[in-house]
């Protein structure tokens, strides 16, 4: 993975890469959106505990990256 800096990322393209990976885990953020007073953060929303719990299986079995 080729690490960018925060000015070269597309906050749209990284919302939908995230939204995609989520979707492959089968996690769904309802409010996963790019905040629209700051466009470089996205805003994950919140989310019901045992979606928390399937997002952190989902990191664990994938483990650390970089």
């Amino acid at each position: 993975m080729v690490k960018a800096s925060v000015q070269e990322v597309d906050p749209f393209a990284a919302l939908e890469s995230l939204r995609s990976s989520l979707d492959q885990a089968g996690i769904v953020f309802p409010s996963l959106r790019v905040d629209p007073q700051m466009e470089q953060l996205i805003e994950l929303g919140r989310v019901r505990a045992d979606v928390a719990l399937r997002l952190a299986d989902a990191l664990r079995r994938e483990g650390p990256t970089g």
